[in-house]
């Protein structure tokens, strides 16, 4: 089977691939649900690690789900939180531990220990009104030793069964209290797993094998996406890809960078999530195309695109936009000179225009890679 184009959620289509900015508790900083829509945005993703400290699970039931509470009406990603209570605990064991039952952690500052089992985190994340619901799994950082990349493996599967039991028996239960024997695919959420195993590629193979015996709506590479000097795990990305048929979508967890989602893209992934563009632009760096992305003419080769840093002294009079080619409305409506005043001031609206842009380069960029042919939805 060829690969899919677009995904049917709850909350609307999701042509493939995307990019989803990271509104990790509820809001893509400095930007609201019509910037994004703007922009090109057309699903989010979300983070139970910490959606569920702040607001709270109870926060979020009383305004509505994350949705409305969000105001945002397009599918949301939420991510099972598994990575960010690894990387705490990896930082300092005293603020909690892993077993084989889930993963508990104490934030620092926190009132009280969370527990976050393989259940607990896709009733959450059912509750919270997700479109695609992600396995809880035991991550590791590639040089962890294999010992340990083996123990995660064997963990990440047990957690994938439990959850998925989980979510079978919370469909059931929703489609009883409708009175439906059988709902739509698109009535319900999709279940994600995710393949861990380091840069082993023995272990890569084990764990899915045993995710895809167990049956998914899709798989993300799971692990850090970069090695130490920062580089992209392009053979382990691409033996991961290919480990999963081709029907079966799959998310390259964290990766944002441009040049890394074209790679990724080339190898078939078709999901991507970061805060790396929005951060960027918050931190003064934008994108630009070296020439106009709608131009067919135009290839994603070489030095396709560049940064411009908008605290230089060169920018202080630059009259023209950021990047002649884009159609933002940051570029539309301003200079490159006014947003480094902007900036250089503390301005708050730099912020929102220099996001804008940003992600907008993001959706132009998927907007290239996309390419046109029919293939199944899912």
């Amino acid at each position: 089977m060829t690969q899919a184009t677009s995904l049917l959620l709850p909350h609307g289509e999701l042509a493939l691939p995307a990019f989803l900015p990271d509104a990790t508790v509820g809001v893509v900083r400095a930007v609201d649900a019509g910037d994004l829509r703007a922009a090109g945005v057309r699903a989010l993703v979300m983070n139970v690690f910490h959606l569920m400290q702040k607001p709270g699970s109870s926060t979020i039931a009383a305004l509505g789900g994350l949705h409305r509470m969000a105001g945002w009406d397009g599918p949301i990603i939420t991510d099972s939180g598994g990575f960010q209570a690894y990387s705490l605990i990896r930082q300092n064991p005293r603020f909690g531990s892993l077993s084989d039952g889930g993963i508990r952690f104490t934030p620092e500052g926190a009132e009280r220990p969370f527990q976050l089992t393989p259940e607990k985190c896709i009733q959450l994340q059912m509750a919270y009104g997700a479109d695609i619901v992600v396995c809880l799994d035991d991550c590791t950082h590639v040089d962890d030793s294999l010992d340990e990349q083996r123990k995660s493996v064997a963990r990440t599967v047990r957690w994938a069964r439990r959850c998925k039991d989980e979510f079978e028996r919370l469909v059931a239960e929703r489609q009883g209290r409708g009175r439906r024997a059988a709902a739509p695919a698109a009535a319900r959420p999709l279940l994600f797993a995710v393949v861990q195993g380091g840069g082993s590629r023995e272990l890569r193979r084990e764990c899915a094998e045993a995710l895809l015996a167990i049956g998914f709506d899709g798989y993300g590479f799971g692990g850090w996406p970069l090695d130490a000097k920062g580089q992209l795990l392009h053979e382990i990305l691409a033996y991961t890809r290919a480990l999963i048929p081709s029907e079966f979508p799959m998310h390259a967890l964290g990766v944002g960078q441009p040049g890394n989602v074209a790679a990724c893209a080339a190898l078939g992934y078709a999901i991507f999530d970061s805060a790396l563009p929005t951060r960027d632009a918050r931190n003064g760096r934008l994108y630009a195309f070296a020439a106009d992305p709608r131009d067919p003419r135009f290839e994603l080769r070489g030095s396709w695109y560049s940064y411009v840093y908008v605290e230089d002294k060169k920018h202080i009079k630059a009259a023209g936009p950021i990047a002649p080619s884009c159609d933002c409305a940051a570029c539309a409506q301003y200079s490159l000179g006014y947003l480094h005043h902007l900036q250089k001031i503390g301005d708050t609206l730099y912020y929102r225009l220099a996001t804008i842009h940003n992600l907008r380069f993001m959706a132009q960029l998927i907007e290239r890679l996309r390419g046109h042919g029919d293939a199944p939805t899912l």
